[in-house]
């Protein structure tokens, strides 16, 4: 089975989930703070080492007009970075609208308090793997 870790990459957290190509389905892991404006590699390369994904997947958040978001040179700069140090193939995807249904489906759950940014940025993660995975055929 091809494992694959997916990101929601944002300035200040990165949700990070993982996901299998064979049943296409992903499962939200952990939110990475950023330390110093920089993403906290120390914890990136541990689940990296941890997962030994094939590939990585990483969203770009889009406007609702499909024009990228005023940070999106962000996002390429990570999945770029991502690539130069772990050498793996990495995929962008289209991530529009996957904090909100994140934050629905936790909300959603019986008796579930309100969701924390950190589960949300994982779930987003999750969601966004999935998107890909299903792309996939």
């Amino acid at each position: 089975m091809q494992t694959l870790l997916g990101f929601d990459f944002g300035p200040r957290k990165i949700g990070i989930a993982v996901g299998q190509l064979l049943t296409r389905s992903a499962t939200p892991l952990t939110t990475l703070r950023s330390r110093n404006q920089q993403p906290d590699w120390p914890s990136i390369t541990a689940l990296i080492q941890e997962w030994q994904p094939a590939a990585l997947v990483v969203g770009l958040p889009f406007n609702m007009d499909d024009t990228e978001v005023d940070w999106s040179p962000q996002v390429y700069r990570f999945a770029r970075q991502l690539h130069g140090r772990f050498g793996l193939t990495v995929h962008l995807v289209d991530e529009r609208l996957t904090s909100i249904e994140a934050r629905h489906q936790l909300a959603a759950r019986p008796g579930s308090r309100p969701p924390t940014r950190e589960a949300v940025d994982a779930l987003a993660a999750a969601l966004i793997l999935e998107t890909w995975l299903c792309e996939q055929s």
